[in-house]
């Protein structure tokens, strides 16, 4: 069934959404909701005559975009929603173990033995990104709610290191955990960057010229 319901129709078309409502999320502070009339206003108190925006991020951008509509919206619930479905999975796939359900494949241990690695696998990526993002927005929600507490630059620094590293760990994380992954990631490495050819296509190549 998933082949018919995944089709790479409406693959395109989901990941074409996801990346529309980014672009959408992520400009939102473009379209107005920043701290410029409120720099404005500050501006108007003290009466300056040259008006200088200081170049940080909690300076130019609203904790309340950050917290209330990032993180409340954008970040919580698809991470609370995704924890819930994985524990799901996980949950029928080791009843299916248990119960040693017939299915197409001859060991059914072993077809279900191999899904439960692939959820893992899965699970092991929301659990990093969660571990990545979830310190920043915790620094967000206490700037927002609690003006008068200091937190230490060093905290934010390294909770900024972890949101731009998880970029990084994914492909890590799915080149050491699924092998096909793996094996188009070498691929694509001997290619591009070995000045390596395939040996398959170098032969299904040469055969024409033969």
């Amino acid at each position: 069934r998933y082949k018919s319901v995944v089709t790479p129709r409406r693959a395109a078309v989901a990941i074409a959404c996801c990346w529309i409502v980014s672009f959408l999320v992520g400009l939102t502070p473009m379209f107005g909701w920043n701290n410029l009339s409120k720099m404005r206003r500050t501006q108007e108190l003290n009466a300056s005559h040259e008006f200088v925006i200081k170049c940080q991020f909690e300076t130019v951008i609203s904790m309340e975009y950050m917290v209330y509509f990032n993180f409340f919206v954008w970040v919580l619930p698809p991470l609370l929603l995704m924890l819930l479905i994985y524990l799901e999975v996980f949950n029928l796939i080791r009843k299916q173990l248990n119960k040693k359900v017939s299915s197409s494949s001859n060991d059914p241990q072993k077809y279900y033995g191999k899904e439960l690695k692939i959820a893992k696998s899965l699970a092991l990526v929301l659990f990093l990104f969660a571990l990545s993002w979830l310190p920043l927005h915790v620094l967000n929600c206490i700037t927002l709610f609690c003006p008068s507490c200091e937190t230490p630059h060093i905290l934010t620094y390294i909770a900024i290191f972890l949101t731009h590293g998880n970029s990084a760990m994914n492909p890590i994380v799915y080149a050491f955990r699924i092998k096909k992954f793996r094996t188009a990631f070498l691929q694509i490495w001997n290619q591009y960057f070995c000045c390596k050819t395939n040996k398959n296509t170098s032969t299904t190549t040469a055969e024409p010229a033969n």
